[in-house]
């Protein structure tokens, strides 16, 4: 997997993605890792979040349980220490239409400057060394979590939202947003275990 320039907020990850692949009828998630990088643990997170909270393509039936995939390798990965995310052939050879994919990202797209507008460099020790290993523990969390979530309305996506929000604090060094993102968690956790008890 070859690695490009990581986006610095939403509005990048977004274009980024827009351009890749233009040639191609089916977007793979091997052709999204190459886009935004197997590097970095932020822009991973966004890629997740995108796909999983845009209506067209987080509704799709066993899509969330494969963002869950994607954000465990990744979030195990990275408290391994690993500097590149190794990611399965049956994970990068899965895909949706083209179609499908544009859709997603321009409904996405309307509200990414307002987002962006929101963040800045707040908090900056939370994205430190030891708090990306707490958000990745988070994550990893959200993904055990999110095969069940499929059965239990809008619960995804508040998962989804929580790791948006951890990977937009990652990337803009925005500690608010990470927090944010924990108390998400808490919550969308307290959902699942009032449906699932």
């Amino acid at each position: 997997m070859s690695d490009r320039q990581d986006a610095s907020n939403l509005t990048e990850l977004i274009n980024t993605m827009e351009q890749m692949a233009r040639e191609k009828t089916k977007v793979s998630v091997d052709d999204i890792v190459r886009a935004v990088g197997s590097r970095s643990f932020g822009p991973l997170l966004l890629m997740a979040w995108l796909i999983t909270l845009a209506p067209i393509i987080g509704d799709m039936p066993g899509m969330p349980t494969l963002m869950a995939a994607l954000v465990l390798l990744t979030s195990v990965q990275l408290l391994m220490g690993r500097e590149a995310f190794w990611l399965p052939k049956w994970l990068l050879n899965r895909s949706l239409s083209r179609t499908k994919f544009d859709k997603a990202l321009h409904y996405i797209k309307k509200p990414a400057k307002w987002v962006d507008s929101l963040l800045g460099v707040r908090l900056a020790w939370m994205t430190g060394y030891i708090g990306i290993r707490v958000t990745a523990v988070m994550c990893l969390l959200i993904a055990l979590a999110m095969p069940p979530m499929e059965f239990i309305p809008f619960s995804a996506n508040g998962a989804g939202l929580a790791l948006s929000l951890f990977g937009l604090g990652l990337v803009a060094r925005d500690g608010i947003m990470l927090s944010l993102g924990f108390l998400l968690t808490g919550v969308t956790f307290t959902v699942v275990l009032i449906n699932v008890l």
